[in-house]
């Protein structure tokens, strides 16, 4: 029969048949096996389950001891010998051999409650081995298991006691529960994620199990949604499901998916198991100042980061820059933070050079989000947030014209949530609309030359009326408006905005302003197929010696559209430009380029009877726009490459070729456009 020092009932286990298996074979083996994983995550229901299942086969007891049980420091021990059952006089007597008396902390930490932080004080003194000893022979004797539930506050004393314990009876069998490992030599760690939302296609995890459970006859989808805003928290899903008695499930949904903090509360064993805020405040007393002020400021990261994103935020006179790393390792170690991606150390190659990446979940940036609101730090941690991310797009522009832009191409879908929550959060005053605009001035290859040119429009329109200063930053963002509505087929937008980016460029006497301009209109005058018009424009725009080689697509690209334009009319002309194009390229990883060049070449040789010559042409065309994107031109690639197939087959029959032979250009084909937005979508990298 399993004897439980609290005697309360065992809790059902949803979900966590791997892990309990996995800790039930690890406790067959080991000495000492500790339960991590976040606040709330289920680390003493998993433990208590496993163990009377343990129990159920082999039979003897289970001694168990609550570290935040209103246990006073120093008195584990004795806490733990009166769980056993050890005999009163056992303790004096065995304190009296080692001329020891015992050790009552002067501090107790109340059932629930936190202690604010202190500095690191000595070790209380031991009790004597003696008193371990006995402890341990007893346990032996009764067949325990030991269980030092929710050690977080007596980390240390735990330690300490277990390693004492273990050397006095190497067959005890301990099992502990933490938000961090005790650090023993001996110890197996398992530390248990959130419950898993979907399980694949149209499966619903444990974690919508948890919620179905206590919701009847519920839309799956709806299920789904909130598990997924709650992000799989066994604690967070049970309070959340407490408000069905007094609100519909889509109405919870749509709660739990706007933004702002969880305030949901009830019931429970603990008083830091009421709220997620309790739960997490209970971790938050036992940091550091230092990791206190670290979690608060990390609470304005939307998404994951890496420890440069997280130095930017985080830095100031109280937390100094070398210290941020060691930060953001100690509140992984406390499950405050989760790593999603392994750094892999600093190889001579760069393109492999990853640094480690971290998420704060949700209710942990929740409780933090409060803390630096009520510390009045909030709005410069903010400003310091998007001031990073604008140097994070000023760093993908930059790579764009690099060597290799899957380099840029990576560093956008990494700082994915990060970028979004700058372009979208509202500014706090004009410089800050100003930062929010460079950050959408920078990614204009991701709008312009990966497919995403209606998000782009989006974001450019809203920011720019909050930014009516006559600065050269919003001639840009004039200039890029109107190259985006061009080629989203909007004429009537795409002149107006090039106008005033034309007025704003002479104000600036910005000549590289004024050639980007040109090429704007060449790619209107190219989709309402004016051959003559387009030419003059790109012309124009492919003379021009660019001093800035970071922003726009400059003369080089220039020179491809210009041999797209000429490639049913003139193919010297057009081999000529493609040729030229590509021989001013800044890098052999320009892919952008390159997929235009080839799609030009395939163009010509196409109208000029070469269909195999433009197959292959358009073969390579495709393969290159792959790498960066943009399923418009994707699309049309393709439709092409479909004619030129049938082309080349009929060439080889004799046969006429077919009256369909792809001479659609890409840009007439809307339907392939972008329909979702980026930042919108799911993460394909870590």
């Amino acid at each position: 029969m399993s004897v439980w020092a609290d005697r309360r009932p065992l809790p059902e286990v949803v979900g966590r048949a791997v892990e309990h298996e996995q800790v039930s074979g690890l406790l067959d083996d080991s000495c000492l096996v500790t339960i991590t994983g976040a606040a709330g995550v289920g680390k003493s229901v998993l433990a208590r389950a496993v163990l009377d299942e343990r129990l159920a086969r082999q039979g003897g007891t289970v001694v168990r001891v609550g570290c935040w049980d209103g246990l006073a420091e120093g008195g584990l021990t004795g806490a733990l010998a009166e769980a056993a059952g050890l005999p009163a006089t056992a303790l004096p007597q065995a304190l009296k051999e080692q001329g020891g008396t015992p050790v009552t902390g002067a501090r107790t930490v109340a059932r629930g409650a936190s202690h604010p932080y202190e500095p690191p004080r000595p070790r209380p003194r031991p009790t004597g081995s003696a008193t371990v000893a006995a402890l341990a022979a007893h346990c032996a004797e009764q067949r325990a298991t030991l269980l030092l539930d929710d050690c977080d506050p007596l980390l240390d004393e735990c330690a300490q006691l277990v390693r004492r314990l273990l050397r006095a009876e190497p067959t005890l069998r301990v099992v502990a529960t933490s938000r961090r490992a005790l650090g023993l030599p001996v110890e197996r760690v398992v530390e248990i994620p959130p419950l898993p939302v979907t399980l694949g296609e149209g499966i619903a995890g444990p974690a919508v199990e948890l919620l179905a459970t206590r919701a009847e006859s519920a839309a799956p989808e709806l299920l789904v949604a909130v598990c997924e805003a709650l992000e799989g928290s066994p604690l967070a899903i049970a309070l959340a499901a407490r408000q069905l008695d007094r609100m519909s499930l889509s109405q919870l949904a749509a709660q739990v998916a706007a933004d702002g903090p969880l305030s949901y509360s009830g019931p429970a064993p603990t008083a830091r198991h009421t709220s997620l805020y309790a739960a997490h405040a209970a971790g938050y007393a036992l940091c550091s100042p230092t990791d206190r002020r670290v979690w608060a400021r990390l609470s304005v990261l939307p998404g994951d980061f890496d420890p440069w994103l997280a130095g930017c935020v985080c830095a100031s006179s109280d937390v100094p820059s070398p210290e941020i790393d060691a930060s953001l390792e100690r509140l992984r170690r406390a499950s405050v933070l989760e790593r999603v991606r392994e750094g892999n150390g600093a190889p001579s190659d760069a393109r492999t050079a990853l640094p480690p990446r971290y998420r704060l979940p949700r209710g942990a940036r929740d409780f933090g989000r409060a803390q630096l609101r009520e510390a009045g730090e909030e709005s410069a941690a903010l400003r310091r947030f998007r001031q990073a991310c604008a140097a994070l797009a000023a760093e993908a522009q930059i790579a764009w014209q690099g060597p290799d832009q899957q380099i840029a191409v990576c560093l956008v879908e990494d700082e994915q949530h990060n970028l979004d929550a700058a372009l979208t959060r509202p500014p706090q005053d004009a410089d800050d609309a100003l930062s929010a605009l460079e950050i959408a001035v920078s990614l204009w290859f991701q709008w312009g030359a990966c497919g995403y040119r209606r998000e782009g429009r989006a974001h450019l329109d809203r920011l720019l009326l909050l930014s009516r200063g006559d600065t050269p930053l919003r001639a840009r963002a004039l200039w890029l408006a109107g190259w985006l509505a061009a080629q989203e087929h909007a004429p009537g937008a795409a002149e107006t905005l090039l106008e005033q980016a034309w007025a704003a460029a002479v104000m600036h006497a910005d000549a590289d302003g004024l050639a980007r301009i040109a090429h704007a209109h060449g790619v209107l005058a190219l989709y309402r197929e004016d051959t003559g018009a387009a030419v003059s424009c790109f012309e124009e725009a492919s003379e021009h010696r660019s001093r800035d080689a970071w922003f726009g697509p400059g003369p080089a690209h220039s020179r491809a559209l210009l041999a797209i334009a000429l490639s049913t009319v003139d193919a010297e002309a057009a081999r000529d430009a493609a040729r030229h194009a590509w021989e001013s390229r800044r890098s052999d990883g320009d892919f952008w380029l390159y997929s235009t060049v080839l799609y030009a070449r395939a163009l010509t040789e196409r109208a000029h009877g070469r269909p195999d010559a433009a197959l292959r042409a358009c073969r390579k065309a495709l393969a290159a726009k792959k790498l960066v994107g943009d399923p418009l031109f994707i699309a049309g690639a393709r439709h092409l490459l479909d004619g030129l197939r049938h082309e080349v087959r009929a060439a080889r029959k004799g046969a006429p070729a077919p009256a369909d032979g792809g001479t659609t250009r890409w840009w007439q084909r809307g339907g392939a456009a972008r329909t979702a937005p980026f930042f919108s979508r799911l993460r394909t990298g870590s």
